[in-house]
């Protein structure tokens, strides 16, 4: 199966516009509520950059999170579409690549941050969807969205949420949310007879 990059982005950054004000209102509560901001303004700079030619969809992605977007997120992400970029730039551009991707990015991003599942970060998203990707991008959109709202239950243990207590239990993390409404915009254009796939 083929797997549209440039869909994926356009229909994730517009699926971000869409959550802009829900992802801002759970950084609000959970750190300093530039979340919402940064994701946006990342995704709308890669569209951008990868209209100026020269690279991927994806490879534009990378670069702009890398190099542009602020935050301990946006170097996080960054690492994950790379990962994502390069798997898909190996000759084999498929669904299946796209998940080979997203398990090494989530193993960098690991090694990078050292969050692990139950600190209420992104991982908490990006694992189960990792996990499921290999039953196909509808399952690890699904698992990725389950794993984003049990991060509601969730104590952070890394990142500025940390110091905010139980505050922000009781909604999800914006970084889980964000790594949800991805794998989301995947499954939407690789596999779009799926349904219902969350938020």
């Amino acid at each position: 199966m083929a797997f549209d990059q440039e869909a994926v982005l356009r229909r994730f950054a517009q699926d971000v516009e869409d959550a802009h004000a829900e992802l801002t209102e759970l950084d609000q509560r959970s750190g300093d509520g530039d979340f919402g901001d940064n994701l946006r303004g990342g995704l709308r700079g890669a569209v951008l950059r990868f209209e100026k030619g020269g690279t991927s969809a994806f490879g534009a992605l990378g670069e702009e999170f890398l190099d542009e977007v602020g935050g301990t997120s946006g170097p996080l992400l960054g690492l994950l579409f790379t990962e994502i970029a390069h798997a898909l730039g190996s000759g084999t551009d498929s669904a299946a690549a796209f998940g080979a991707g997203a398990k090494a990015g989530l193993a960098a991003i690991q090694r990078v941050g050292e969050a692990q599942l139950g600190d209420r970060t992104l991982v908490d998203a990006l694992a189960p969807a990792v996990e499921a990707a290999p039953q196909g991008l509808d399952a690890a959109a699904r698992a990725a969205q389950e794993g984003a709202d049990r991060t509601a239950d969730l104590r952070a243990r890394r990142g500025r949420a940390s110091y905010v207590g139980d505050r922000a239990k009781g909604e999800p993390d914006p970084g889980a949310v964000g790594i949800a409404l991805f794998f989301r915009a995947a499954a939407a254009v690789a596999e779009p007879d799926v349904q219902n796939l969350g938020r």
